[in-house]
């Protein structure tokens, strides 16, 4: 066997959902290697509210440079994919003239993608912003038009994917749209066409080898630090009743203060982007609105308003870890797949908070010196865990299967309409589904009241 080429431009990336200890893994690595480090979370490039972005505190940097944090105010938009891309670049440049070691730690997915990756499919861009969109939309005045509008001009040029979309997902059907205005062609006819490069590029074994498919930008070494579900939700509880001890409401107030000032100024203030995305504010908002309200409120009214609020800002905590996952699951594992980087990512089980340092920390060193110093081959990744076998496997559930095979369905006890099987499955095993078919005097859910669209 060849032995393995030193990476030239090594980058290390740590990845994984909320609360998993990302931050304190990225630390230890830099310690240990020489490293510094850059911000890939969205909501930590925002200066100030520590708590509710959830930054790392200066005694748990334990002096490693952290980069790409407190950048820019509350009034600024969150940087769209390619001005992080040419930040971040910038930073990882002046790490390297120093002779360090870039270290990438992030929660914001899509972040971390664009950057590892020289180019990606163009489905890639209907889960991030680009640097163009605005100037799209400026040439082309109707894609601000209503979203019902919208879909019924998809359904005229492009009918496969104006079906394939849900008919209040505005980005998604806006993002059609788009692409066949600066194309001339249909989104779906240029998606049939990268699935047949793939088929024509699948090699004996089954893996991928598009050559029009994503490419790495450097040579990367990833770790996912993982947590099993039901040990990370309870951590996720636990840290949000530790945020609401350590002065959440304070920064709620924050910016809820800032909002009322900018509402008093300008009319209006955008809360569906930026900072007023946060997990945190838009949930006790409702609280804040009663605890600042001229009228006094009934006390308990306000505590239950509070116990409400902050179950709610525990719900949203745990269905942003499950979109993370679902991110690495399919989008980023499918894409080192095509690049033929699959074995550059490592699961890390970081359940036990206990074994942290012997199941997550000295696991990552050891395979980062090795990486680093060594023409050593490193271990499959698959082979170090069972959790690692299982979901270092590709899944293809994305939006790369053909169109055609999509089947939009819409549920008529709940008025809820899913776009792919898995979110029908999920939709039809829910307790919110299945208290809608006992009031309608169903034994079960089978047979299911749904009416497919297609």
């Amino acid at each position: 066997m060849k032995p393995r080429l030193q990476p030239k431009l090594p980058l290390i990336a740590v990845v994984g959902a909320t609360g998993t200890g990302k931050s304190e893994l990225a630390v230890e690595l830099a310690k240990v290697h020489n490293g510094e480090i850059i911000n890939g979370d969205a909501m930590q490039l925002y200066s100030g509210l520590p708590i509710i972005t959830n930054k790392i505190t200066p005694a748990e940097q334990q002096g490693i440079a952290h980069h790409l944090i407190g950048r820019i105010c509350f009034n600024e938009q969150t940087w769209v994919v390619g001005t992080f891309v040419k930040q971040a670049l910038s930073v990882i440049d002046q790490i390297r003239a120093r002779g360090k070691l870039p270290i990438l730690v992030g929660g914001t997915h899509y972040y971390t993608q664009s950057l590892l990756f020289h180019d990606r499919l163009v489905e890639g861009n209907d889960d991030a912003n680009t640097e163009t969109q605005n100037e799209d939309h400026q040439e082309w005045p109707e894609l601000e038009q209503p979203t019902e509008e919208l879909l019924e001009e998809l359904k005229r040029v492009d009918p496969i994917m104006a079906e394939r979309w849900h008919p209040n997902d505005r980005r998604k059907i806006q993002r059609s749209l788009q692409i066949y205005l600066k194309t001339g062609r249909k989104a779906s006819d240029l998606y049939a066409e990268q699935r047949a490069r793939n088929v024509e590029d699948t090699s004996p074994n089954g893996d991928l080898t598009d050559t029009d498919g994503p490419k790495m930008r450097f040579d990367t070494l990833m770790f996912w630090v993982h947590a099993e579900s039901d040990a990370l939700r309870d951590r996720l509880d636990k840290r949000v009743d530790k945020m609401l001890a350590a002065g959440l409401l304070d920064e709620v107030q924050q910016l809820y203060s800032h909002a009322a000032a900018e509402t008093t100024q300008s009319g209006e203030v955008d809360e569906t982007r930026g900072i007023w995305i946060s997990i945190g504010y838009k949930e006790f908002k409702t609280y804040m609105e009663a605890l600042n309200s001229c009228t006094e409120a009934n006390q308990a009214d306000l505590e239950r308003l509070k116990r409400e609020a902050l179950e709610r800002t525990k719900i949203a905590t745990r269905q942003y870890a499950k979109r993370q996952i679902r991110w690495l699951r399919i989008k980023m594992i499918n894409s080192l797949h095509c690049a033929h980087a699959q074995n550059s990512l490592y699961l890390l089980d970081g359940t036990d908070v206990a074994e942290f340092a012997s199941k997550v920390v000295q696991p990552a060193l050891a395979l980062t010196k090795t990486w680093l110093c060594s023409s050593d081959t490193l271990p499959e990744p698959t082979s170090l865990s069972a959790a690692a076998s299982e979901m270092l496997v590709p899944k293809r559930e994305d939006y790369s299967a053909a169109p055609e095979s999509w089947t939009k369905q819409h549920c008529d006890i709940c008025n809820t309409t899913c776009v792919t099987a898995e979110q029908w499955q999920t939709h039809v095993r829910s307790r919110g589904h299945r208290r809608g078919v006992a009031k309608r005097g169903g034994a079960s859910i089978s047979p299911i009241a749904a009416t497919k669209t297609s």
